[in-house]
């Protein structure tokens, strides 16, 4: 149980009535305590934020309260939410309302498990993973490495996946949650780029630092201040640590008491499993070479031909490999909370639906998964039945084809929709992690 404090600035424009639903909601669903105040201007939201160790903050406009999230006063964990898209930024954002309640979990959850470890493979500030450890007597441990999805753009973030941390390490597994920079402001070369350099950091990830200062986030500070990579996506604390690096212990390790020995990352048995456009990153990455033991897609996007044919998500497969953006940041296929959706109809620079020779056949045919088989290694091809009705027929079509080409699969569609399969405690989910675990035992 904890406290959260959701502050919501002044001029922000939304019904405060469905703001308190959205937040009563979540903290129901948390199982936590919670309230939500309205500051009357920015020197009300600055008070606001040392009153609790766990605050949420929808900024006003001005950029006076912008500037307060960015360098918080207190030492807790802060999370910022922005409903509006804020081009660049590396906290929550343009999810519309319903980013409040990705706000909301994200902040709670990095409450319950200060100990993950944020490590840079690059230098940019969106090349990071988190790492969570089991508490667990064995030496080493197999690994899941976590992809998520979001259709390629910029507004969804590893955040999504923290539930499925969570779940995975208390399953006794070392989790691996990879970020990486998204075509819709890097190009697709720095995507590739990213998911095979994020999964080879796995064998260069050592033991955790000498215990250090307590820190109350067990994440970096001074967002926005601090010229080494900046944490995300969203959370910020009153005390300064290494930015996009290994923050210091938490309170587990604090000076005078002993520090749990932390279990090896067992490399010879590692799953990496990507949720919808994070599957078909995953996939693309192992057919490259990513050495794993065993691929899982989540809802996989499996087939881009026909995914671009179909425009899924307003053009998402031609926005992504054409390094264009059709459609903003929006998401139509149900990736995170599905807010923020656009429509790039009239853009010169978005090829035309179903315009194949738009994109680059050669790239198009590399990164589609349906077009790369065999793998050569196990699969697990998981899909809910209440999804989108193309990554259905996506999967099964490439569960056939994968069988065919002599690839071992195991093909699970039960009920559910895009996030049950992401989603604690759904069956779809508890199926998922029983053929992970039996395929890593």
């Amino acid at each position: 149980m904890c406290d959260v404090l959701v502050i919501v600035g002044p001029g922000v424009a939304v019904d405060a009535g469905l703001l308190g639903e959205i937040a009563r909601r979540e903290f129901a669903a948390l199982g936590v305590r919670g309230r939500l105040v309205h500051a009357r201007d920015a020197a009300h939201l600055r008070s606001l934020v040392r009153e609790e160790a766990v605050v949420v903050v929808v900024p006003a406009p001005a950029r006076e309260a912008s500037t307060l999230i960015r360098q918080p006063p207190g030492t807790g964990v802060v999370v910022p939410v922005d409903l509006d898209r804020v081009a660049g930024a590396p906290h929550i954002n343009g999810r519309g309302i319903a980013g409040l309640a990705w706000g909301i979990r994200h902040a709670v959850h990095r409450a319950r498990h200060p100990g993950v470890r944020r490590i840079a493979y690059g230098p940019s500030p969106e090349q990071w993973g988190d790492l969570y450890l089991p508490e667990s007597g064995a030496e080493a441990v197999p690994v899941v490495a976590l992809i998520h999805g979001g259709y390629w753009r910029s507004i969804w973030a590893a955040d999504l996946m923290e539930a499925l941390c969570a779940d995975l390490a208390g399953r006794g597994f070392a989790v691996w949650n990879l970020e990486y920079r998204r075509p819709d402001r890097h190009g697709w070369a720095a995507t590739r780029h990213d998911i095979a350099a994020g999964l080879a950091a796995l064998a260069g990830i050592g033991p955790a630092p000498a215990p250090g200062p307590v820190i109350a986030s067990g994440l970096a500070a001074r967002h926005g201040s601090d010229p080494a990579p900046a944490p995300g996506p969203a959370v910020t604390s009153g005390l300064a640590a290494r930015h996009g690096s290994d923050p210091a212990p938490g309170p587990a390790a604090a000076a005078g008491q002993a520090t749990p020995r932390q279990p090896a990352l067992d490399l010879g048995r590692v799953a990496v499993a990507g949720h919808s456009a994070g599957a078909q990153l995953a996939l693309r990455a192992v057919a490259d070479g990513a050495r794993v033991t065993l691929a899982v897609s989540l809802a996989g996007v499996l087939d881009l031909v026909e995914a671009d044919r179909r425009w899924l998500s307003h053009g998402a497969v031609a926005a992504a490999l054409g390094d264009g953006d059709a459609s903003g940041d929006g998401d139509g296929s149900g990736d995170g909370d599905g807010s923020g959706d656009g429509d790039g109809d009239g853009d010169p620079a978005v090829p035309a639906p179903g315009d194949g020779d738009a994109l680059p056949a050669g790239e198009l045919h590399a990164s589609s998964p349906l077009l790369r088989l065999p793998l050569g290694v196990p699969q697990v091809v998981v899909q809910g039945r209440g999804d989108d009705v193309n990554l259905v027929d996506f999967a099964r079509r490439y569960t056939t084809a994968a069988r065919q080409a002599g690839d071992d699969v195991t093909y699970l569609e039960l009920p559910g929709d895009h996030q049950d399969v992401i989603t604690p405690g759904t069956p779809i989910w508890q199926a998922t992690a029983r053929a992970i675990t039996a395929a890593l035992a």
